[in-house]
């Protein structure tokens, strides 16, 4: 290979555990749905790294060094020659462990810092597209997180709101909104209480579909009064740690 001295360094933190952001090293199916429709990867040293891109063009390579689930090096190259062919640059990613997931480290080497310079915008996109891609893998249930949520604010009994915030939030979770400025499962738990002793028989539900984005949540609700009529509605931002669990809520009131 020829010498590459010039590269090109990218940091991103994906809201999932490494275990689960490697899958999409070491599983062509995964791969192809970072990369695009037809793109593999045989994760063994010597194997083929293939990337076909939306638009036809088509990128090659071979693994150099598997180290799950912390580190893969392939050669890079477009099969067409140009701008670089095949095996004329070189890829290393590393993931370690973050607060809110994984940190991943991109270096992309090159024999020239013009081609280089080519590459910084597409590994920009290429990354961000990573990230959701594998985000919307790993909270895949979201919409059943909000439920959750919301039924959590629906019951009136304190131990079990106590047991049902711990299967769905960290136990420091918090939460804002015009009448919340709380942290932790047990403040949470007796903030709610006081809820249903100023107003009974109320209820939250999600209206309509939840949307999430790496790690954060938008869902709309409903408040419904014991009489059964809607008494107010709002949206909650919600934002999960890399393993699924409620860190925080906004509430915005309607």
């Amino acid at each position: 290979m020829t010498t590459l001295t010039h590269q090109l360094d990218r940091t991103i933190v994906i809201a999932a555990p490494p275990a689960d952001v490697f899958r999409y090293f070491t599983d062509s199916a995964r791969w192809a749905a970072w990369w695009g429709q037809g793109s593999t990867i045989d994760a063994r040293p010597g194997g083929r790294v293939l990337v076909r891109y939306p638009g036809g063009n088509e990128a090659a390579g071979e693994v150099v060094e598997v180290a799950a689930p912390s580190r893969i090096v392939f050669t890079y190259g477009y099969i067409s020659g140009k701008p670089i062919g095949p095996g004329e640059s070189l890829v290393t990613i590393r993931l370690e462990p973050a607060a809110q997931g994984t940190r991943l480290h991109l270096v992309h080497q090159f024999a020239e810092a013009a081609v280089r310079d080519e590459h910084v915008q597409g590994w920009r996109y290429q990354l961000s597209l990573f990230a959701n891609v594998v985000a919307d893998e790993r909270h895949r249930d979201a919409a059943s997180i909000a439920d959750a949520w919301f039924r959590t604010w629906s019951e009136t009994d304190a131990q079990s709101r106590t047991t049902q915030l711990a299967s769905i939030a960290t136990g420091a979770v918090r939460m804002r909104d015009r009448f919340s400025c709380v942290e932790g499962i047990d403040e949470l738990t007796h903030h709610i209480g006081a809820a249903h002793h100023f107003m009974p028989g109320f209820r939250l539900e999600r209206d309509g579909d939840a949307r999430h984005c790496q790690g954060t949540v938008i869902a709309d609700w409903i408040a419904v009064g014991p009489e059964g009529q809607q008494r107010g509605r709002g949206t909650n931002v919600f934002t999960l740690d890399g393993e699924g669990r409620i860190e925080s809520v906004t509430g915005f009131w309607k």
